[in-house]
């Protein structure tokens, strides 16, 4: 096997190889308890920011654009 054959089977899950086979297909089901913690933690680190006002330089910035091309 070369050294593009190994890449490509890292790559590429669909690529067999000489990987033991389980005889049984399985489908990874989120773990709910993952997905809560991921999701708080997400809110936790990011609420506060999504939160904050709109800079007044960035408002002024798009009402500009906008009265120079209205189509967009």
């Amino acid at each position: 096997m070369d050294e593009d054959e190994d890449k490509r089977m890292l790559a590429d899950p669909a690529v067999e190889g000489n990987r033991p086979r389980s005889g049984r297909s399985r489908k990874r089901v989120p773990d709910a308890a993952f997905e809560k913690w991921l999701q708080h933690g997400l809110h936790a680190m990011y609420d506060d920011v999504a939160n904050e006002p709109i800079p007044e330089e960035l408002l002024r910035l798009i009402a500009e654009k906008r009265t120079e091309d209205p189509k967009q």
